[in-house]
């Protein structure tokens, strides 16, 4: 690099090793935009979701993840809420309450996502089934001669 006619040792990102020591390295970055050339993903290219499958995930997220979810918000819950109380007279007390009340609002967001979730499953399974019926009595509404048969 030459600032006014000097020539100066430029550096690059990794602090204050000068270009020159690390223009050979690889780039080492991890991207995650895309799977490795050796890797493929899970599922081989298939979408395999039956109705049963959509409602056996709502219900699991009904029965299980909302529960535990709600379970474990207030197991954390009373033990920071009786830090808080141990800590009263300390600032501690006070970012500990912080903590609480942002946690309390991600469990929120998070609940509120796990039904939004459920109820999408649940309404994919009725505007699907509900396609399929009626399309099944279109077709049988046309008349055929096989009917004879």
């Amino acid at each position: 690099m030459s600032i006014g006619g000097r020539h100066t040792m430029g550096f690059d990102g990794e602090g204050t090793r000068p270009r020159s020591e690390t223009a050979g390295r690889q780039d080492t970055a991890t991207r995650l935009n895309q799977l490795p050339a050796d890797q493929g993903g899970t599922g081989g290219g298939k979408l395999v979701s039956s109705p049963a499958e959509k409602n056996a995930a709502a219900n699991t997220i009904e029965t299980r993840l909302v529960p535990d979810t709600k379970k474990a918000t207030d197991f954390a819950d009373e033990a920071t809420s009786t830090a808080i109380g141990a800590m009263k007279d300390w600032q501690t007390a006070t970012g500990l309450k912080t903590v609480q009340e942002t946690w309390d609002r991600q469990v929120k967001t998070l609940v509120d996502r796990l039904h939004r979730e459920k109820g999408a499953l649940r309404a994919t399974v009725a505007t699907l089934g509900g396609t399929d019926v009626e399309r099944r009595q279109r077709i049988r509404s046309v008349p055929s001669s096989l009917d004879a048969y």
